[in-house]
C-alpha cells in the first residue's frame, strides 16, 4: 500500500526544519542561547531544501487535494442544484394555481385616470 502524499510531504517538510535546528543547536553553542535565531535560519534552510527537492511530492499531494475537491464539490452542486430545482417547481405550481383561482374570483381592476 502507498502512503498518502500528503502525508509523506508534511513528514519531509517537517525533517527539512528539524534537522537543520537540531544541528544548529548540537553543533553551534551560540544557537544554544539565541534560540530564535536558530529557529529563523532552520526555517529558512528547510524552505529552501523544500523548494529544490519536494517539488514530486508537493505536486502529488496537490493533485490528491485537486482531486478530493473536485470530486466533492460535483456532488455538492449537483445536490444544490437539485434542491433549488424542486423548490422552484413547486414554487411554481402554486404561483399557477394561485394565478387561477384569483382570476377566477376577482373582478378586473379599473385602471386609475389623471385628472
Amino acid at each position: 500500500m502507498k502512503p498518502a502524499p500528503l502525508l509523506v510531504y508534511t513528514v519531509l517538510r517537517l525533517l527539512a526544519f528539524l534537522v537543520p535546528l537540531a544541528i544548529l543547536w548540537f553543533f553551534f553553542p551560540i544557537f544554544r542561547e539565541f534560540w530564535w535565531l536558530a529557529a529563523i535560519f532552520a526555517a529558512l534552510i528547510g524552505t529552501s531544501i523544500s523548494m529544490l527537492f519536494l517539488r514530486r511530492p508537493l505536486s502529488e499531494a496537490s493533485t490528491v487535494i485537486h482531486e478530493r475537491r473536485q470530486g466533492r464539490g460535483d456532488s455538492a452542486r449537483q445536490a444544490d442544484a437539485d434542491a433549488e430545482d424542486s423548490v422552484l417547481d413547486g414554487a411554481e405550481g402554486a404561483d399557477a394555481r394561485e394565478s387561477a383561482a384569483s382570476t377566477d374570483t376577482a373582478a378586473p381592476a379599473e385602471p386609475e385616470t389623471k385628472a
